[in-house]
């Protein structure tokens, strides 16, 4: 399968979105269906204060990475998201404790622990969540 460019579609998990493109994302993953890029720029302009050709470049880049679909309604461009947003955090989660933590979680929360970034909370969540664990499926 190809891209609108003729490129081959990556796979999912090989799609690599910048901070400013993940902006873009989450406007288009909470939209219920296809948006005009008008929306995606109203809703960013009131958020990141960004202007319509920064989010329309976004917005191109995206596409030619194959994380968003372009759908022509007239002379209207619509968007949505091909890459699903379970599928980017995954991703995104697992290269950053790769990265930073040799691929172990322990550490990644220890360093949260031990710079009080935990929570009485948070505490008791991952407590409540090894439990779950430790007891399986």
């Amino acid at each position: 399968m190809t891209t609108a460019h003729g490129l081959p579609m990556p796979d999912e998990q090989e799609i690599s979105i910048s901070d400013a493109e993940s902006q873009v994302m989450e406007v288009l993953w909470r939209a219920p269906a296809a948006v005009l890029a008008e929306q995606v720029v109203v809703a960013l302009y009131e958020t990141r204060h960004w202007q319509s050709a920064t989010v329309r470049t976004l917005l191109d880049r995206l596409h030619r990475k194959g994380a968003i679909a372009v759908l022509q309604d007239g002379r209207h461009c619509l968007y949505r998201p091909v890459l699903a947003r379970e599928t980017w955090l995954t991703a995104e989660s697992d290269r950053l404790v790769q990265r930073l933590f040799g691929g172990r979680i322990a550490p990644l929360v220890a360093h949260f622990g031990r710079r009080g970034k935990l929570s009485p909370a948070d505490l008791r969540e991952l407590r409540r969540l090894l439990e779950e664990f430790d007891r399986g499926p």
